[in-house]
C-alpha cells in the first residue's frame, strides 16, 4: 500500500462510486462492485456506495409530506446502513493493522486521535458533500448558489488537508512513528440484548 498517494487512491474510488450510482440515481440500485473481492479497494468501493445509498435516504426521508409508515421504513435501513457501514469501517481497519502491527515502534510512538478507516470515513462523506455542494453551486435558479460556492471552496480546502493528514499518519504509521489498535465501535442500541427498550420487551 503506497501512503504517499493513498488519499488520492481513495478519492478517485469515492468520485468513482458516486459517478456509478448517479447513472441511475436509485436508492434501490444494485451496487457493482468492480474491484477484486476483499481488496482495500472493494472494500473502499462498497464503503462510499453505502454512504451515498444513505446520503440520498436522508434527502428522502426530510420530505414533510413523506407518509410516516414509508419514513419508518427508511429510518430502518437507514440504521441498518449506519451498521454496515461501521462493520465495513472495522473491515477496513483490520487490513491497516495487519499491515502495520509488525513494524518496530520508535522511541516516544504515540497513537493518534483516529484510525486510518475512521479518518476515511470521513474522507468519504466529505466526497459526497463536495459533489452535492457542486451542483447547488451551479444552479441557475438557486438563491443560495453564491454561498455554496463559498462552501464548496471550504469543502475542498477540507479534502486537501483530510488528505495530507491521512497520508502522513500512513507514512507515519509505516515508520514507526505511530501505531494502531484496534477499538470497536460497541454500539448497544441494535442489540435486543443491550437496548433496554427491546430486551424490556421480552420479559
Amino acid at each position: 500500500m503506497d501512503s504517499s498517494s493513498f488519499s488520492a487512491r481513495c478519492n478517485g474510488i469515492f468520485d468513482k462510486v458516486i459517478k456509478d450510482y448517479h447513472i441511475q440515481d436509485s436508492t434501490d440500485s444494485v451496487c457493482k462492485d468492480p474491484y477484486p473481492a476483499h481488496s482495500i479497494d472493494s472494500l473502499l468501493y462498497r464503503k462510499n456506495w453505502i454512504d451515498t445509498v444513505q446520503w440520498h435516504l436522508e434527502d428522502i426521508i426530510r420530505d414533510p409530506a413523506i407518509d410516516p409508515s414509508e419514513a419508518l421504513r427508511i429510518k430502518r435501513r437507514i440504521d441498518a446502513s449506519n451498521q454496515e457501514r461501521t462493520d465495513m469501517v472495522e473491515q477496513l481497519d483490520v487490513l491497516f493493522y495487519r499491515e502495520f502491527s509488525g513494524v518496530p515502534r520508535l522511541q516516544g510512538a504515540g497513537l493518534n486521535t483516529e484510525t486510518p478507516a475512521w479518518a476515511v470515513d470521513r474522507l468519504s462523506i466529505l466526497s459526497l458533500k463536495i459533489y452535492h455542494m457542486q451542483i447547488e453551486a451551479d444552479r441557475k435558479d438557486s438563491p443560495k448558489a453564491a454561498s455554496c460556492r463559498e462552501k464548496l471552496e471550504v469543502l475542498l480546502e477540507q479534502r486537501k488537508d483530510l488528505s495530507a493528514a491521512i497520508d502522513q499518519l500512513m507514512a507515519d504509521l509505516r515508520s514507526g512513528k505511530k501505531y494502531m489498535k484496534l477499538y470497536k465501535q460497541m454500539k448497544m442500541y441494535n442489540d435486543p440484548l443491550l437496548n433496554p427498550v427491546l430486551y424490556a420487551k421480552g420479559k
